[in-house]
């Protein structure tokens, strides 16, 4: 793209006559002066463009991320995984470059061949047999999920696991502001979302495997009280720690959604990410967002099409299952690469060398004198919790000065905590988390530092 060019007072004013205006005021004439601002804009004067570069450079040296100063230990959704350079390579390539699936199959056969694939492995990892073309993230698929199975079961009643990622659940809370879903938290006991305080009959009921804290829901009991109930089930999945569990299709979960972010995209300052979602064939009708299927074509030859397009907003309008018309396609393409590549067992050997780095860090942790791990002896995957014997923000704070992203702080993340979590300790519990990328060397240096920190 060209450098911005503003336009020429010649060319405003030709604009202006062809409007048959005098002045850029003319514009704005219907604009009420009580909303107007009355004054000139409080701006600096102007700089040369190399005073300008200079600057934002400055700003952009203060900022330290995963990919340039700091070791990451950070996750809670986000993390630091390896990307090959086949990924980059093939992903980077202009015929990808787009946020959106194709309409035209005759000028798009090889994106929509890459979506469908992407929809095949997903639709695999998720145990349902049929996978969208990705929706924006995880926090979309949750929304997308309740709206489907809350229609499918006619029960605006959601029992939601406390171990959702907290971000994804206070979206939730705000889309169902507009739709009247009824939204409410299940606790968490030793790291499962526990029903025995839950009171009614709910019409979907929402599961993580894992928690955020890196915990496993029981996804077959929740089905079995699902059952009970007449609900639906619903399942927030990691892909990466799913090729490692049993699949949540076959522990009978309707929909599963999930953030695709560690399928080939880098971290990147809070997106893009991806969308996943998969749900049985009962629901298909219902499914959001864009859908890609396989046919032939007049020769005989297969080929690749958007298909059951009617269910969608910009066929049906009022009558649409969803509300999305976009999804986030060139990070679907990133993903199928990635998944291509690794293989079957790459990526389990991926979640294998996740979870045991982050299960040495918690054990590692937790002998220093005063640190704790909130979930007790409950099995942890791909994030872990400990309590640290200093605010856990402070504790970021100094680690980021001894060149880690240590974790993130669950006050933080949480909005405060909530009812899960012990007020007492929750303003000092860290969340960490190790990719395969990180060595036992580097875990090591982590461990020394936050050991003379809280000291």
């Amino acid at each position: 793209m060209a450098d911005y060019m503003p336009h020429t007072p010649d060319e405003i004013s030709e604009m202006l006559g062809f409007l048959g205006m005098t002045s850029v005021d003319e514009l704005f004439v219907a604009i009420p002066a009580a909303l107007q601002l009355g004054r000139a804009l409080n701006l600096p004067d102007g700089h040369s463009e190399p005073d300008v570069r200079a600057d934002f450079q400055a700003y952009a040296r203060r900022n330290s991320g995963a990919s340039s100063t700091l070791l990451c230990f950070a996750g809670a959704g986000s993390y630091d995984h390896e990307i090959p350079p086949v990924v980059k390579a093939l992903g980077s390539r202009s015929e990808f470059v787009t946020a959106y699936t194709p309409y035209q199959p005759e000028v798009a056969q090889g994106v929509l061949q890459a979506v469908f694939e992407f929809q095949t492995m997903v639709a695999r990892l998720a145990g349902l047999p049929i996978s969208n073309a990705s929706l924006y993230d995880g926090a979309a698929s949750l929304v997308e999920a309740v709206n489907l199975t809350a229609a499918s079961s006619g029960n605006p009643v959601v029992w939601i696991s406390s171990g959702v990622q907290p971000h994804w659940r206070q979206v939730l809370a705000t889309f169902a502001e507009g739709t009247g879903h009824d939204i409410r938290d299940v606790p968490l006991r030793n790291g499962q979302a526990d029903f025995s305080s839950m009171t009614g009959t709910p019409g979907v009921i929402v599961v993580a495997n894992p928690t955020y804290l890196g915990t496993l829901d029981d996804v077959e009991g929740a089905k079995a009280l699902a059952l009970q109930h007449g609900a639906k089930l619903v399942v927030a999945a990691d892909p990466i720690t799913a090729s490692l569990l049993k699949s949540p299709g076959s522990q009978g979960a309707d929909v599963v959604i999930g953030e695709g972010q560690a399928l080939g995209t880098p971290l990147s300052f809070g997106g893009p990410y991806l969308g996943l979602f998969a749900c049985a064939d009962a629901e298909l009708r219902r499914l959001p967002g864009r859908l890609v299927g396989e046919t032939l074509d007049v020769d005989g030859t297969r080929a690749y099409v958007t298909t059951l397009r009617a269910r969608e907003q910009d066929i049906r309008r009022e009558k649409a299952t969803s509300n999305v018309c976009s999804n986030q396609t060139l990070m679907a393409v990133w993903a199928a690469i990635q998944l291509g590549w690794l293989g079957t067992k790459g990526i389990r050997e991926v979640a294998l060398r996740s979870i045991q780095g982050t299960r040495y860090l918690r054990d590692e942790l937790i002998k220093i004198d005063g640190v704790e791990a909130l979930t007790g002896d409950a099995p942890v995957t791909r994030d872990a919790a400990v309590v640290l014997p200093i605010s856990a923000s402070l504790a970021i704070e100094r680690l980021a000065e001894e060149g880690f992203l240590a974790g993130i702080s669950v006050s933080a993340l949480t909005g405060g905590g909530d009812r899960s979590i012990d007020a007492s300790v929750v303003e000092n519990t860290l969340l960490v988390a190790a990719t395969e990328k990180r060595t036992r060397v580097e875990i090591d240096a982590l461990v020394a530092a936050t050991e003379k920190i809280v000291r």
